[in-house]
């Protein structure tokens, strides 16, 4: 019985032991990349890491001059737009981050987003910078020559665009001298909307869990928009709480219709489902504003 028993408990650890090690083994990743072709197509040259099996690309933005706090930076600085490939099984993985001027982020990203490349984070990285500088991180998985051809778009438009002056548009009205109508707002997107102080918000909240809690609108989950000015000359501007899985479609909707997003990150850690956050900012006629709000709270709703 003694025998019998030290077996059981030596196959155990054993077991345990090879568990552990399986457990401890790093991923292997799959497939071969053709770098020659990743950056004849994306137009950057690029540098492998044999023990990732990924390959990065890189774009120095040495055309932008920036100082931050008063110190001039290189691109070496922390700024160089860069995107990775890695296979993953029988499809590729890219991932990157692109720097961008305030006047170029709105072009680039409808670049990628038409060209099947997904906009995950847009926010800044630095404080006391001039000019403002902003990264956009993107990703995507599909065939590698798919992957690296709309990379390329991307890195083109971001060459397009190096030339744009970043700039404050000068005050075109008073948003405290709103005379608008809210009434077609409000049949437009098919919820109340409140006036406060003398602009006009519609709030449209949704629910999420911390620590097995229910967290709602008045915690901060929801989606607003504000409008200001008059019929024929308004702005919008506000934050989307959306699905991790619905923030493409809600930015294709938005930039569609010429809202530019401002910035895109969390707001929360530790939620469920994760919530993510992107403000955006819109000018023109304000049921035109209205429509593309709309259009991007159905975008939430597709399946």
């Amino acid at each position: 019985m003694n025998t019998i028993r030290q077996s059981q408990i030596l196959a155990l650890l054993i077991s345990s032991l090879l568990g552990v090690a399986y457990a401890q083994e790093p991923t292997q990743h799959t497939g071969v990349l053709d770098i020659a072709k990743i950056e004849q197509l994306t137009g950057a040259k690029g540098k492998l890491d044999t023990a990732e099996n990924a390959f990065k690309v890189t774009v120095p933005r040495s055309d932008l001059a920036v100082t931050v706090a008063g110190v001039k930076m290189t691109a070496a600085t922390g700024f160089t737009s860069w995107a990775a490939f890695s296979p993953v099984g029988d499809k590729t993985m890219v991932m990157g981050d692109m720097v961008l001027q305030e006047d170029q982020i709105n072009p680039v990203m409808s670049s990628a987003l038409e060209n099947g490349i997904e906009v995950t984070a847009l926010h800044n990285h630095f404080l006391w910078d001039t000019p403002k500088v902003m990264f956009m991180h993107i990703g995507g998985s599909g065939d590698a020559e798919s992957l690296a051809t709309s990379i390329g778009k991307v890195f083109a438009k971001i060459k397009e665009t190096s030339s744009a002056k970043t700039h404050v548009k000068p005050k075109s009205f008073d948003a405290g001298k709103t005379s608008l109508d809210p009434k077609p707002i409000e049949t437009i997107i098919g919820a109340p909307v409140e006036k406060t102080g003398e602009v006009y918000k519609v709030t449209i909240g949704r629910t999420t869990q911390m620590d097995g809690h229910p967290v709602g609108k008045t915690m901060g989950v929801n989606t607003w928009a504000v409008f200001a000015g008059s019929n024929d000359k308004a702005i919008v501007e506000g934050d989307f709480a959306v699905l991790e899985t619905k923030l493409q479609g809600v930015l294709k909707a938005l930039r569609g219709a010429g809202i530019a997003i401002t910035t895109i990150h969390n707001h929360m850690v530790g939620e469920s489902p994760r919530i993510v956050f992107l403000h955006y900012w819109g000018e023109g006629i304000a049921s035109d504003l209205a429509k593309a709000f709309k259009a991007a709270l159905d975008a939430q709703s597709k399946t």
